[in-house]
Protein backbone atom coordinates (compact mmCIF):
# COMPACT_ATOMS: atom_id res chain seq x y z
CA UNK A 1 0.00 0.00 0.00
CA UNK A 2 1.39 3.37 -0.99
CA UNK A 3 0.79 6.50 1.03
CA UNK A 4 1.14 10.26 0.89
CA UNK A 5 2.07 10.80 4.53
CA UNK A 6 5.45 12.40 3.77
CA UNK A 7 3.86 14.76 1.24
CA UNK A 8 1.22 16.01 3.67
CA UNK A 9 3.64 16.11 6.62
CA UNK A 10 6.01 18.31 4.62
CA UNK A 11 3.12 20.54 3.46
CA UNK A 12 2.27 21.07 7.13
CA UNK A 13 5.91 21.97 7.84
CA UNK A 14 6.31 19.19 10.39
CA UNK A 15 9.28 16.94 11.04
CA UNK A 16 8.74 13.23 11.50
CA UNK A 17 9.22 13.82 15.21
CA UNK A 18 6.53 16.50 15.31
CA UNK A 19 4.03 14.31 13.46
CA UNK A 20 4.87 11.42 15.79
CA UNK A 21 4.29 13.64 18.82
CA UNK A 22 0.91 14.78 17.51
CA UNK A 23 -0.13 11.16 16.85
CA UNK A 24 1.43 9.78 20.07
CA UNK A 25 3.63 7.27 18.23
CA UNK A 26 7.39 6.99 17.78
CA UNK A 27 9.32 8.81 15.08
CA UNK A 28 10.43 5.38 13.90
CA UNK A 29 6.78 4.46 13.28
CA UNK A 30 6.33 7.54 11.10
CA UNK A 31 9.51 6.72 9.21
CA UNK A 32 8.39 3.13 8.65
CA UNK A 33 4.98 4.28 7.36
CA UNK A 34 6.53 6.86 5.04
CA UNK A 35 8.99 4.34 3.59
CA UNK A 36 6.28 1.68 3.09
CA UNK A 37 7.89 -0.66 5.61
CA UNK A 38 4.83 -0.62 7.86
CA UNK A 39 1.12 -0.36 7.15
CA UNK A 40 -0.49 1.50 10.04
CA UNK A 41 -3.34 0.03 12.03
CA UNK A 42 -6.81 1.29 11.19
CA UNK A 43 -6.96 3.52 14.30
CA UNK A 44 -3.61 5.11 13.39
CA UNK A 45 -4.63 5.56 9.74
CA UNK A 46 -7.83 7.25 10.92
CA UNK A 47 -5.90 9.56 13.28
CA UNK A 48 -3.43 10.44 10.50
CA UNK A 49 -6.11 11.21 7.95
CA UNK A 50 -8.10 13.21 10.52
CA UNK A 51 -5.04 15.26 11.46
CA UNK A 52 -4.51 16.19 7.80
CA UNK A 53 -8.24 16.71 7.18
CA UNK A 54 -8.38 13.92 4.58
CA UNK A 55 -10.28 10.75 3.89
CA UNK A 56 -8.21 7.62 4.59
CA UNK A 57 -8.31 6.72 0.89
CA UNK A 58 -6.80 10.12 0.03
CA UNK A 59 -3.80 9.46 2.29
CA UNK A 60 -3.36 5.74 1.70
CA UNK A 61 -3.51 4.36 -1.84
CA UNK A 62 -4.47 0.73 -2.19
CA UNK A 63 -4.47 -0.59 -5.75
CA UNK A 64 -6.25 -3.79 -4.77
CA UNK A 65 -9.03 -4.81 -7.14
CA UNK A 66 -11.47 -7.66 -6.61
CA UNK A 67 -10.99 -10.65 -8.86
CA UNK A 68 -13.46 -10.92 -11.67
CA UNK A 69 -15.68 -13.94 -11.54
CA UNK A 70 -15.10 -16.46 -14.31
Amino acid sequence: MENRVREYRERAGWSQGELARRLRVSRQTINAVETDKYDPSLPLALRMSGLFGLEVRELFIDDWQPEEEA
